[in-house]
């Protein structure tokens, strides 16, 4: 028998590890959320995009024929075309389709960002807050993507895989504010029935 025992806790290994983690990233978007800093440049960019005479577009851009916010839905597709670039990066001979995929999310960016603002702007100031760094975290996706894709065209296909994976982590950090986001909406939402 080993001397060693195993510690079976709820807190040992990969187990504590991951709880640690889950707590900080909570703790910091509590913080987040309480964070007043950016609210009057937030309130200002909330009444401009509110102003901006888009008419029945607006619904179009915020789900209402559907029922739910279509900026998830239209997310997927530079999500999923990066991704699979991402996937093809390791297999050999796929140089030309992970470029194409990157370029392609690009295209993609602008229909899921349009639809992202005309939501966000109408988010109360903790969703808001964390909604921005969100926004903050695709800008910085999209230049990783960019640069990418410039470094892809010019033959350079190793930069062009360091910066996809730059973007994929601007892109799971991004995944994640917004996944809070729409779960403090969802839970508002609950809450106020």
């Amino acid at each position: 028998m080993n001397s060693r025992t195993l510690d079976t806790s709820p807190m040992a290994g990969p187990t504590a590890a991951l709880d640690t983690a889950s707590a900080c990233w909570l703790k910091t978007l509590d913080r987040l959320e309480r964070t007043t800093v950016a609210d009057p440049a937030i309130r200002a960019l909330q009444r401009g995009i509110r102003s901006l005479p888009l008419g029945g577009m607006r619904d179009l851009l915020r789900g209402r024929p559907l029922g739910h916010p279509v900026h998830p839905v239209l997310v997927q597709v530079p999500i999923g075309c990066w991704l699979s670039a991402s996937v093809l990066d390791f297999v050999p001979g796929t140089h030309h389709a992970a470029t194409t995929l990157t370029a392609v999310g690009l295209v993609g960016v602008a229909p899921a960002a349009v639809a992202g603002w005309a939501d966000w702007a109408d988010l109360p100031p903790e969703q808001a807050r964390v909604g921005l760094v969100h926004a903050a975290s695709n800008v910085f996706a999209v230049a990783c993507y960019t640069a990418s894709l410039a470094a892809r065209l010019r033959g350079r296909s190793a930069r062009g895989r360091l910066w996809a994976l730059s973007g994929m982590s601007a892109v799971a950090v991004s995944g994640a504010l917004g996944g809070h986001v729409a779960y403090r909406q969802a839970v508002g939402a609950h809450a106020a029935v």
